[in-house]
């Protein structure tokens, strides 16, 4: 399936230039292309592009606003193109993938556009990853199918003593092991076993076979000592969890 970008620049050279270097390669396509934020809005938001190169300096409404101003999920992936080099951090600041400074060569270009196809490719629904999925939903055991580097490795819920959230992604902590998958904890709240897992704050989620300790703390927070060494919140709204944590510890 071909990937779809979308071009924003208010100069018509630049939009030009960039259409010319993705000729080579016919597993992009241009479907549209603005001239201003506002515009780009509109665009990105009803076409739901994969691949956005961005203007950063446009009149009323520049690259960054344009990005804040999208609700589309998940965003594209963002390559900034810009002729001011202070601009470059703000741009990784918002998650784009890369950036161009004006003029580029095309070895910068490739670059930056290969980045953003590894960082798509990576996004992709793998079948054979789904067909694991799939087997294990239908069959529960006592693991947890992850997706890691367009693998699936199952992991016992016994090897994982924490969960924590970081934005879409959640960290699996296994000891001295750390596996990184894009998941909300939300959603991985449902996947674990509540007689065995439990969520003491908005971003933790502990296995309370592996707790080895708490400690009082002020204003009604408790820090809960895993066996692994781990030492985790459990933050004062989720007081109702510290009788069962208490069993379990006793």
């Amino acid at each position: 399936m071909p990937i779809r970008c979308v071009i924003v620049d208010d100069e018509s050279l630049a939009r030009e230039r960039l259409r010319v270097l993705l000729k080579n390669h016919p597993d992009i396509v241009v479907i549209a292309e603005a001239s201003d934020g506002a515009s780009a809005v509109e665009v990105i938001e009803a076409l739901k592009p994969e691949l956005v190169f961005l203007d950063v300096q446009m009149p009323e409404l520049d690259g960054f606003g344009v990005v804040e101003s999208l609700s589309v999920q998940p965003l594209p992936r963002i390559i900034f193109v810009t002729a001011h080099e202070k601009f470059a951090l703000k741009a990784f600041d918002v998650h784009a993938v890369d950036y161009l400074l004006k003029p580029f060569d095309r070895s910068r270009f490739e670059t930056a556009l290969q980045r953003a196809l590894d960082s798509i490719q990576k996004a992709m629904p793998n079948p054979a990853v789904e067909a694991v999925e799939a087997v294990v939903r239908m069959r529960p055991l006592d693991r947890l199918a992850i997706k890691a580097d367009g693998k699936v490795r199952l992991l016992r819920f016994e090897e994982i003593e924490w969960i924590e959230a970081a934005d879409n992604y959640v960290t699996l902590h296994l000891g001295t092991d750390k596996i990184l998958h894009r998941e909300t904890l939300n959603r991985m709240e449902t996947r674990v076993p509540a007689s065995r897992f439990m969520r003491i704050s908005r971003s933790c989620i502990i296995n309370v076979e592996k707790i080895k300790e708490l400690q009082p703390l002020f204003h009604g927070e408790y820090v809960v000592i895993l066996r692994g060494g781990a030492r985790v919140t459990l933050s004062r709204s989720y007081r109702d969890k510290l009788n069962e944590l208490l069993g379990h510890t006793s």
